[in-house]
């Protein structure tokens, strides 16, 4: 069952290329389930272009036949715009900018726009290796829901081993400006940033005397609105 609307708002900068065979708007709808970095991903991406959408909720683990018609990878989150369907966080993100070009959350410049692509692709691959299947998988999901004991040692060796070099490059990328690629707020603070909410919902956080400027970053990305109420419906609903 598709989940209630979110983002009451009107998209921004509506143009009547928007419109489809002048009917009404069909809403745009996102496959996948709270929690899953991916999914908190484009749904932050639309809540900053103040894009309606909705929720269905899809939990990626023995999928349907069905699902796998949408994505032969069985992986949320999923798009559906109308008749058109679009899988992968990036490419769904990607998409939505060409659809909602305002505000602009890919940098115009084309540094800047190569160093965000790069941030997003290390956060969703690097950063996700490490957070999600050795520390969330291990802290929250294991014991929550599939019954089985945390592997301390694989918590561990994840916070001890792997995270250190990532935060270390990151805190040596960050500027001074809002945004790590180009100075500017964009899809690499969101990826980045999507990546360590898991890390907080297994009760773990970025040393900030460590590294002060990402702990700062990061804070204030989930600060915003777009991330805060993410971050406040997940709690609630894993209890923490």
């Amino acid at each position: 069952m598709i989940g209630r609307p979110h983002g009451s708002v009107p998209p921004r900068g509506l143009q009547a290329e928007h419109i489809r065979d002048s009917k009404e708007i069909e809403m745009l709808t996102v496959l996948g389930v709270n929690a899953s970095p991916f999914v908190r991903k484009v749904r932050a991406f639309l809540a900053e272009k103040q894009v309606p959408y909705a929720l269905d909720p899809v939990i990626p683990f023995g999928v349907s036949a069905e699902f796998k018609k949408l994505n032969p990878l069985g992986k949320i989150p999923v798009l559906r715009d109308g008749d058109a369907t679009v899988c992968d966080s990036s490419v769904i993100c990607a998409y939505l900018e060409r659809l909602h070009p305002e505000p602009a959350l890919y940098p115009s410049e084309p540094y800047a726009y190569a160093r965000a692509l790069w941030f997003e692709e290390l956060a969703d691959t690097a950063l996700s290796a490490a957070i999600g299947p050795k520390i969330f998988l291990q802290r929250v999901l294991n014991p929550r829901f599939f019954g089985k004991p945390t592997d301390e040692a694989v918590v561990r060796a994840a916070l001890d081993e792997e995270l250190p070099p990532l935060f270390d490059y990151l805190e040596g990328q960050l500027g001074d400006g809002e945004g790590i690629a180009g100075g500017r707020f964009s899809i690499a603070d969101i990826a980045i940033a999507t990546q360590i909410v898991n890390l907080h919902h297994a009760r773990e956080s970025i040393d900030a005397q460590r590294w002060p400027k990402l702990a700062r970053h990061v804070a204030a990305v989930h600060e915003r609105p777009s991330f805060r109420a993410l971050i406040e419906e997940e709690r609630a609903q894993l209890g923490g």
